[in-house]
């Protein structure tokens, strides 16, 4: 039992990162809490798994897309209304540098990006490009044809490149790095 609490840590290590910026894109706010209730049912459900280590990854960001199916169902049926706070309350409140560290990073900026996708394009994209599945493994957990998933990732990762935000960090980045903002011809 001890050496599958650990074999259970390192799968956790490893994929935890990648599983949080999946769920940021789909239900944002609600990404840490879906992703323990995820956890917690691929604990449950663990001994039922059979595969190799990819399909594990499969069958886990399947598990984390039900559960965040399931949230946002839960926020639609019950919305929650914002709190009145009075200035005593804010006044007593510091703001937490680590929380604004990472609400300012950049990974927080590009999920935000892709998070404005048509919903099938962010999925795809997330999973393909932030979680590193396959077009295969994609449309596994999307319940999808792989041809639907390459298109939905190509049409997402088009809209991404067109993105005004995008293309303005790009044009901010290009002369930083000593680049010309023209680019070559045939490019």
């Amino acid at each position: 039992m001890r050496g599958d609490a650990a074999a259970f840590a390192a799968l956790w290590h490893a994929l935890q990162p990648a599983l949080l910026r999946y769920l940021r894109v789909i239900v944002g706010e609600a990404a840490e809490d879906v992703a323990s209730e995820t956890w917690l049912q691929a604990a449950r459900d663990l001994r039922a798994f059979a595969g190799e280590p990819p399909a594990f990854r499969v069958w886990l960001f399947r598990i984390a897309r039900h559960r965040a199916i399931d949230e946002r169902r839960r926020a639609r049926r019950r919305p929650e209304e914002p709190q009145d706070l009075t200035d005593q309350d804010i006044a007593g409140s510091a703001p937490d540098a680590a929380a604004e560290v990472i609400q300012r990073s950049d990974t927080d900026w590009a999920l935000s990006v892709i998070a404005s996708l048509p919903k099938d394009q962010a999925e795809a994209v997330t999973l393909r490009v932030v979680a590193g599945l396959d077009v295969a493994q994609t449309a596994q957990v999307l319940g999808k044809r792989p041809g639907a998933v390459r298109i939905a990732a190509m049409r997402g990762l088009r809209r991404l490149a067109g993105h005004a935000e995008v293309q303005a960090r790009r044009a901010a980045i290009r002369p930083s790095l000593g680049l010309n903002s023209a680019r070559p011809e045939g490019v």
